[in-house]
């Protein structure tokens, strides 16, 4: 599995922001494709949207022989996300979570979390317009909502 690829596709949502939420991860491994999802009662968008690559980073780890995969992609249509990850987080760091305008961070555990599970591999985040036509950007849209919304969905699972 050393060459392989992994394209993960993530997104957050809720409904009030604050309200209730949901969050999707899909996963496209060769010519496998899982998703997973969950929701919470009460959560913002940001959250949710941070919520989906943990999860997925999480779910990652379960798999067999992932530490050997050197191409790991994480789709976003969360520009929160993907700048706070690969920009601004270091800045945080140093300035003791503290954003630019001196202020305590928001989600910092959330932060915290991501950056934990990130930091030992090599993920390219890579920014996609949401609903814009990208399959795997509006499935993941579809699932987060209906977990949001606590409507049943089917999520695949092919092997």
């Amino acid at each position: 599995m050393k060459k392989d690829k992994i394209i993960i596709y993530t997104d957050g949502a809720a409904r009030g922001n604050p309200g209730k939420a949901g969050w999707a991860g899909i996963f496209i491994i060769g010519k496998n494709i899982v998703e997973i999802g969950g929701a919470s009662k009460h959560a913002t968008n940001n959250q949710m949207e941070l919520t989906a690559p943990i999860e997925a980073l999480k779910y990652l780890s379960k798999i067999p022989h992932v530490r050997h995969v050197e191409n790991i992609e994480i789709f976003s249509d969360s520009k929160y996300v993907i700048l706070g990850i690969t920009e601004w987080i270091f800045n945080w760091q140093k300035n003791n979570w503290r954003n630019a305008a001196k202020k305590p961070v928001l989600n910092k555990e959330l932060w915290e979390e991501l950056y934990k599970l990130s930091e030992h591999l090599k993920i390219k985040w890579i920014y996609v317009e949401g609903h814009n036509g990208d399959k795997y950007n509006d499935r993941a849209d579809e699932i987060a909502t209906n977990f949001a919304d606590d409507l049943k969905i089917e999520l695949k699972n092919k092997k």
